[in-house]
């Protein structure tokens, strides 16, 4: 008898190891069944699922270059049906993001708006950058205190 993969057969469990089960087919080949390959479950103890002498309904999954037969149990069982996936609440919407203006008129400002002389843009360029170098320096400066001054290497 030609065995075939993907083709299910009746087997008889002749041997019992810690990483499987080996299973007489007919026509007197056999094969084995992996471990992992015995039910749908984490199994720590073979013997707790299998005994020698128990026919079995077996899966022939694959024949090896050196001729082994592989073949799993759990793959000739009705596969179960796949739990419900619970149903994620309705993801909340972010707030509308403020439209986009296109082209020149955002850049174009009206004249009369922008200030002269000492509050142009680069009065206060500089002196945002005055305050701010003060501010990095007081921080550095209390970060240093608190963790007993600079360290050296």
């Amino acid at each position: 008898m030609e065995l075939e993969i993907g083709s299910i057969y009746e087997g008889k469990v002749t041997g019992i190891t810690k990483f499987g089960a080996f299973v007489a087919l007919p026509g007197g080949k056999s094969g084995m069944v992996h471990i992992s390959e015995v039910a749908n479950t984490y199994v720590d103890d073979i013997s707790k699922y299998l005994k020698s002498g128990q026919a079995v309904t077996v899966k022939l999954i694959a024949i090896d270059d050196q001729g082994r037969v592989n073949l799993s149990i759990k793959k000739a069982l009705p596969q179960p049906e796949p739990a419900p996936r619970p149903s994620r609440p309705a993801p909340r919407s972010a707030p509308a993001p403020a439209p986009k203006a296109r082209g020149p008129a955002v850049f174009m400002a009206d004249q009369s708006t922008l200030p002269k002389g000492d509050d142009s843009f680069e009065s206060k360029l500089k002196a945002f950058m005055q305050s701010s170098e003060s501010r990095i320096s007081d921080l550095k400066s209390r970060t240093d205190q608190r963790s007993g001054g600079r360290r050296r290497r």
